[in-house]
């Protein structure tokens, strides 16, 4: 089942290709022109082939650059994306170019008389592209003369390369002056600061310690004799803390055993006690010998047994005697320990204040020994540079490798044809499809009933194709008549009150087809039996006459003016059951006319002789006899030919009907493209079944006679008079 959004989908791509439908021929056009522009274009275009190098720039290192307090960074313009970028302006450069014109003599061959001239000629017939994430690149150059754009394209590479070598060489030197004008300042600092801190320690009667010398023949360092008693003391106290903290864990451990745990305890710990020392491992044996023993099934009272139980006995007495005495020295020893710890850290408290004292005068030494040491690496930092630098100058390698060099090209490359009437008619169409659905945008016409009927708020009574003419002067069946018989019926189905016979058709502006559809619609009425008079009332632009063949000169604005008979100014016509009022000469006031007395007796007249009366008006916007018109008629249709006015103006013309009191009924959309909206296919089905077989007659009267017998519900439908001759 299609839910509301697919519905809206389709409603939408409907739309969209209605507007397509619509504008096609604007498509078409564009399509057409702007791909017939490409294709011109393409042809007087001149040929040119392609000298192609396929080659790969070598990345290098920029200039050194020292930063900071001598702080040496090498910055890496490989590193980045825009190294390929960088060579590609390089490659279109003045420098590089200039080369190029000079070993062809292009100036002459080329007959310019600027360098400029030859470069910017270059430039627009270069093209360089690079690979994804590589740097190999391309470089293409195009000429009329295959030779010569392989020539040239290998010719701007040489070039290239010659300016690359020269520019890297150029900072290379440059880069290697800079470094050897900074190694001197380092060396110079370095000298100044050595003589300095030799001074310093000659000033300060420095003690020089027995340590290595570096290449220089400077001391590593130097200490005073307070700093070194430091030191001493400083381990003296770390010895002496750790001695108190092994003491105090042996003796907690022991405090809490006794017996056999006390003699294991006493044994692991390996204390300095000789009996322990010396008997422990015995009384380790003589229990694993009593355990094999038992195990090997001899008893407790088994001589054996017996004797190794008494020297179990003994030497467990002994150990344990031992390991008690031990622990009570424990204390003693902890006490002792702890007394030479005080004393120790007192001493290093005096000895560290002494110290501090004597190196008041150090620092200054030691800040001069920094400085120099620092200027030092510095020093052999700038001379590993420059050797690399060197070593990168005097080498080998290339700032570029070509792998292919540029060949003559036997068949043009420029310009692609394919791609160029490819395009052309891609945006032919994209051009033609965004003018289509632009000018659908600025439109603001109706384009669909049901923008009609939006814009008015009445039915569409009637659909009258494009291109149906008059139907009086029409032989046998014709598919045209089905639109006004339509509205025909329309018209009888939607008028409640049998005696409303008169109608005024209207429209908003002069060539709408107001008055065609008015003369169709009579003849239809007429051939229907309807006793049918049509009255010219546009006496401004009178139009009916020229249908019926009379002249206008006598007619409405004469009988509205003077005594004239109704029946001298109503023509009989060829048409049986239709009958014409010509407009008349035009009067100076022909509103006043329409707006008098005697034209509301004329139309109670002709609406009590006629079944029906339709009255031809001017346009409503502008003219004021149509207002006139419409508010004497019973009912009044408005004709709107399909794109033309805007809905606003729609919108007005059926207000100012309404001012004045008159009744829309309804709306004719007259000069309808059937193309332009499918639903307009419901209104002309018929076409094609009324054609060509000869066998419609029967179906559009049983059709007809069909609409005729099925009033709507409430209506009241007037039958038509038998006899013309009921008229006068």
């Amino acid at each position: 089942m299609a839910t509301p959004n697919n519905l809206e989908l389709q409603r939408h791509a409907l739309d969209y290709w209605q507007i397509i439908r619509n504008r096609l021929g604007l498509i078409l056009a564009s399509f057409i022109f702007i791909f017939a522009v490409a294709a011109v274009l393409t042809y007087i275009m001149p040929r040119k082939f392609r000298g192609r190098v396929e080659m790969v720039i070598e990345r290098k290192l920029d200039d050194a650059r020292v930063v900071g307090n001598a702080n040496l960074q090498d910055d890496n313009l490989a590193s980045t994306d825009s190294f390929l970028k960088t060579q590609f302006e390089i490659i279109t450069k003045r420098r590089t170019l200039d080369r190029v014109v000079d070993k062809l003599d292009l100036l002459e061959k080329w007959n310019l008389k600027s360098k400029q001239a030859a470069a910017g000629k270059l430039i627009g017939n270069l093209d360089a592209q690079s690979s994804i994430k590589s740097d190999f690149i391309t470089l293409d150059y195009y000429d009329e003369d295959p030779d010569l754009a392989a020539l040239i394209a290998n010719t701007i590479a040489d070039s290239y390369k010659e300016t690359r070598l020269e520019t890297d060489n150029a900072r290379i030197n440059k880069a290697i002056e800079g470094l050897n004008i900074q190694i001197a300042a380092k060396e110079l600092q370095a000298k100044q600061s050595m003589e300095r801190m030799i001074q310093l320690k000659k000033d300060l009667d420095l003690v020089t310690l027995p340590t290595s010398m570096d290449a220089k023949g400077a001391q590593d360092d130097v200490m005073t004799p307070e700093s070194a008693m430091l030191l001493d003391t400083q381990r003296d106290v770390a010895t002496l803390q750790k001695q108190v903290r092994d003491l105090k864990a042996q003796h907690d451990q022991m405090m809490t055993l006794e017996g056999d745990e006390l003699i294991r305890l006493a044994g692991e710990m390996k204390v300095e006690n000789e009996t322990i020392r010396r008997m422990g491992p015995t009384y380790q044996e003589l229990l694993l010998k009593q355990q094999s023993l038992a195990t090997a099934g001899l008893g407790r009272k088994h001589p054996t047994m017996r004797g190794i139980a008494g020297s179990l006995e003994q030497t467990r007495a002994l150990l344990l005697e031992a390991a008690q005495d031990y622990r009570k020295n424990l204390g003693v020893r902890i006490t002792t320990v702890e007394r030479q710890l005080e004393e120790a850290e007192k001493h290093n408290k005096d000895t560290r204040a002494k110290s501090l004292d004597s190196q008041a005068g150090h620092h200054e030494y030691l800040a001069a020994k920094r400085e120099w040491e620092t200027l030092q690496q510095d020093t052999a930092k700038l001379k590993d540079t420059k050797a690399q630098k060197e070593i990168e100058r005097d080498g080998s390698k290339t700032p570029i490798t070509v792998y292919q060099p540029a060949e003559p090209d036997t068949t043009p490359s420029k310009p692609n044809v394919k791609l160029n009437l490819l395009l052309g008619g891609i945006i032919g169409l994209m051009f033609g499809f965004g003018m289509a659905f632009f000018l659908e945008y600025l439109d603001t016409s109706v384009r669909t009933m049901d923008d009609l009927e939006r814009t008015l708020s009445v039915p569409v009574l009637a659909v009258v194709p494009k291109g149906v003419g008059t139907l009086m002067h029409a032989t046998g069946i014709t598919p045209d008549a089905e639109a006004y018989r339509i509205l025909r019926t329309n018209l009888e189905f939607n008028r409640r009150d049998p005696n409303a016979n008169c109608i005024s058709v209207a429209s908003g502006s002069p060539g709408e087809g107001k008055s065609t559809t008015m003369v169709n619609l009579a003849t239809i009425c007429a051939q229907g039996g309807y006793n049918t008079l049509i009255i010219d009332a546009d006496m401004r632009r009178p139009r009916q006459h020229t249908f019926f063949n009379v002249p206008h000169t006598f007619g409405l604005s004469n009988y509205l003016s003077s005594n004239v008979p109704l029946e001298e100014v109503v023509v009989q016509t060829q048409v049986d059951h239709l009958y014409f009022m010509p407009s008349g000469v035009m009067p100076a006031d022909s509103a006043g006319l329409l707006n008098s007395q005697k034209f509301v007796d004329l139309l109670t007249d002709v609406k009590s002789r006629f079944d029906l009366v339709l009255i031809d008006s001017p346009p409503i916007i502008g003219v004021s006899d149509a207002s006139v018109l419409a508010a004497e008629a019973d009912m009044t249709i408005i004709v709107v030919q399909h794109r033309k006015l805007p809905r606003q103006m729609l919108q007005r013309v059926k207000q100012t009907i309404e001012q004045v009191g008159g009744k829309v009924a309804g709306a004719v959309l007259n000069n309808v493209n059937i193309n332009s909206d499918a639903t307009y296919g419901y209104y002309t089905s018929y076409y094609g079944y009324y054609s060509g077989d000869g066998k419609g007659d029967g179906t559009m009267k049983a059709k007809r006679k069909t609409r005729q017998s099925t009033p709507a519900k409430g209506a009241k439908v007037k039958s038509p008079r038998a006899k013309a001759d009921e008229v006068f």
